[in-house]
């Protein structure tokens, strides 16, 4: 090994981190699949280890949530993924959405981590995102989904001001002070599809803590919102506070934006993601080893590889797409193209 190289291998330890996901039965496993080929088609060079982490059969569950195509799994091995299994002990079949949470039990202690949900796509390397670990954030492509306001009950700031005394944590550093009171992105809020930190056993500790807290000993400012399925996300932010992160840590536009895509459900991706995406999504799911798996799953078969999927693409502009999401979905049922 050269001096150059030599010099340079630790600022290439300094970038480096894990990237995790979730790979369980049904139409997850699926989902694992096509992120594995997108991830190493726009990762090539990747120095971390990317890990799905695989939920094991337990009292928490009420059926075998293992990954149960044996191809899936050969797969998952063939594109450089590990596949490692974890216990889950507090949620299972009553709340799946903890997996994300049980899940970070898997990665090394000390390492960064990014998590991202399986309905994700990668566009462009990872590895080119200024990524800032010690200051912990998760995406912002969320809605105003919660806290759900009642006529006569606690607002946003009573509501989450009662969390954040609950585990003792700074409301009003939270806020952000250019958005109006009693308006929901005032108060710290995201979407768990994507998250990232700088030691996943701190992470982990802190999400499941208050997930637990809240969930098993919720404060009376919330006794009439609805917990499920939105208990990730109001943990999230509590953690992400509490490990000095926060909402504009990460520069707008590299996930959710050029480097990822999270797609959440194929009918929507083909109605409204942009034309790179779909690329994307369609070149790599062609390789005759990708494609016999993901054919298996009769929502991909149908809409990637039968052309329902360009029949909703035709359905809508992009440039002027219906404002509402349920509008979207109600025109591609009405068509009979929806699928999931």
């Amino acid at each position: 090994m050269g001096e150059a190289q030599m010099k340079a291998d630790p600022a290439k330890d300094a970038q480096r981190f894990n990237v995790l996901a979730i790979a369980q039965g049904g139409r997850l496993e699926y989902e694992a699949a096509l992120f594995a080929a997108s991830f190493r088609a726009a990762n090539p060079e990747f120095a971390g280890r990317l890990i799905f982490a695989e939920p094991q059969p337990g009292p928490c569950w009420d059926h075998d949530p293992r990954i149960q195509d044996p191809a899936v799994r050969e797969l998952l091995i063939e594109l450089g993924a590990e596949i490692l299994p974890f216990a889950s002990e507090h949620f299972g079949s009553s709340y799946p959405n903890g997996n994300k949470i049980e899940a970070l039990s898997v990665l090394p202690a000390g390492q960064p981590f990014v998590f991202f949900d399986t309905d994700t796509l990668h566009l462009a390397p990872l590895g080119d995102v200024p990524f800032d670990f010690a200051r912990p954030t998760a995406s912002m492509k969320r809605e105003g989904t919660w806290p759900q306001q009642e006529l006569y009950g606690p607002g946003y700031t009573e509501t989450w001001g009662a969390l954040y005394d609950k585990f003792g944590l700074d409301f009003a550093s939270s806020l952000d002070l250019t958005q109006p009171d009693e308006y929901w992105e005032r108060y710290l809020y995201f979407n768990a599809g994507w998250f990232l930190g700088a030691d996943p056993v701190a992470f982990r500790r802190w999400f499941l803590d208050y997930a637990l807290a809240i969930r098993d000993d919720t404060p009376e400012a919330l006794v009439c919102q609805p917990l499920y399925p939105w208990l990730d996300q109001i943990a999230l932010p509590l953690v992400i506070h509490k490990l000095g992160g926060g909402r504009d840590t990460l520069e707008e536009g590299w996930l959710d934006g050029r480097t990822t895509c999270h797609w959440r459900v194929l009918p929507l991706a083909y109605a409204r993601e942009d034309d790179r995406v779909i690329a994307v999504l369609e070149d790599v799911s062609k390789p005759n080893r990708i494609k016999k798996v993901l054919k298996a799953y009769d929502p991909f078969k149908r809409m990637i590889f039968q052309g329902r999927g360009q029949k909703v693409r035709a359905l809508f502009d992009r440039d002027d797409l219906p404002r509402k999401e349920q509008q979207i979905r109600n025109i591609i049922k009405r068509n009979r193209l929806w699928m999931r």
